[in-house]
């Protein structure tokens, strides 16, 4: 919970300052905190020092995450090779995630908790050193974008409040009214931040994004395909494996595999030849047409052999998620001008954690309803047919040289 209220609290304000003082600089401060904040934690004596790395590890985070693409967005001009950039980055968080997934089990049951955080300290250093030797060598680092401090503390605690909310909706009777009061508060926080953002001179989302069609709709896709994607297939998969068909923590780890491999692939290798050919949205579409059925299967299918149950649907929802993840990227920084390219990521990062944070939410609700998790993947299946609908509504490539002629003016 302190890591998440850290992570989602500071995300748009973090992406944001990415435009103020440098994309390499605050890529490795930020890192360097997250290094110092495991340190912390992994030889903690204390459950509240734990508590507090943990929290500084999720505001460390918000700066990092969306840096690291603003980073692509700055250096590689739209088309084949921002695609190709994209795609990589995407296919690194895939591999990134996955392997994380079953170190961590592996670190935790061969040596201790504590090794999940020690380990990042080399890991960090070198990710460090190398953003400060990038520092160097870029020319840009201030571009004389400004923060408002209200605008980033209504922003930090009304996506807190949210996250909150969410976090806990849904639980012990005794987490309700403190659900409630986070709900109510961060619906409040965000009006004075509509409010707020209207009348500054120094907007942490500015205007020609908003006015863009295309980056709204896009950001709207993503958090749906988050819905999905970003926490809810992993959570109740594994839930799916160890309580309903008796698998161990390590099969299940394993079991994930065909997902994450079948879901690298095809992002790495054969979305960007595809995107070279075809428009991003319908990649999209065609991901789900994918995706959708595989999710539908799990929800249908509870016993039988592991080639059944748990390969064949993974294989295909990995087929889905590898052709959407890279277009969506793309369509959401198409035409943004570069000292707004730190604020179209945290927008974009938004929009992916908080729509995990929701589909995860609702999807809990749909399986609470309906008496059986099976229910959350036929709920995931429809935010991603969701998805596509609106993806349907994206500019054309005509318009989108529209779009991106109206935003450099603006």
């Amino acid at each position: 919970m302190a890591y998440s209220l850290g992570f989602a609290g500071l995300l748009l304000v973090g992406a944001r300052l990415a435009d103020v003082v440098g994309i390499a600089r605050l890529l490795a401060w930020g890192i360097g905190a997250f290094t110092i904040a495991s340190a912390i934690g992994g030889f903690a004596t204390e459950g509240w020092t734990l508590i507090a790395a943990r929290a500084v590890q999720g505001l460390s985070a918000a700066v990092v995450s969306p840096a690291t693409f603003t980073l692509l967005t700055t250096t590689h001009a739209e088309g084949p090779t921002r695609t190709r950039a994209i795609a990589i980055w995407t296919a690194v968080s895939l591999a990134g995630g996955g392997l994380g997934n079953i170190a961590s089990g592996t670190l935790t049951d061969l040596i201790s908790w504590r090794a999940t955080l020690l380990i990042n300290l080399p890991i960090g250093a070198g990710i460090a050193m190398t953003a400060a030797a990038l520092h160097r060598r870029l020319v840009a680092g201030q571009r004389g974008v400004r923060i408002s401090l209200v605008g980033a503390g209504l922003a930090t605690g009304a996506f807190a409040c949210a996250t909150y909310a969410l976090s806990v909706a849904g639980g012990s009777a005794a987490e309700a009214a403190p659900a409630l009061v986070g709900g109510v508060t961060g619906v409040l926080l965000f009006a004075l931040l509509v409010v707020q953002q209207r009348h500054t001179a120094h907007p942490l989302v500015p205007s020609s994004l908003t006015r863009s069609r295309l980056i709204l709709l896009g950001n709207t896709a993503t958090a749906l395909t988050a819905a999905c994607f970003q926490i809810g297939l992993w959570y109740f998969l594994t839930y799916l494996m160890q309580e309903q068909l008796g698998y161990t923590p390590l099969q299940a780890g394993l079991a994930f595999l065909p997902l994450t491999a079948s879901m690298l692939t095809v992002n790495l290798w054969v979305t960007p030849q595809l995107m070279k050919r075809l428009p991003s949205r319908a990649l999209v579409v065609a991901g789900v047409a994918i995706s959708a059925p595989g999710l539908i299967w799990l929800a249908v299918v509870d016993q039988g052999p592991f080639v059944l149950t748990i390969l064949l649907p993974s294989i295909a929802i990995g087929i889905g998620g590898g052709l959407m993840n890279t277009p969506l990227a793309t369509i959401v920084t198409t035409g943004v001008p570069s000292d707004h390219a730190g604020a179209a990521s945290g927008l974009m990062n938004t929009a992916k954690q908080f729509g995990g944070a929701i589909g995860l939410a609702a999807a809990t609700t749909a399986g609470a309803v309906a008496g059986t998790d099976k229910a959350a993947f036929a709920f995931m299946a429809l935010a991603l047919v969701m998805a596509a609908a609106i993806t349907t509504g994206i500019p054309r490539s005509r318009d989108r040289s529209k779009s991106a002629t109206a935003a450099e003016s603006s």
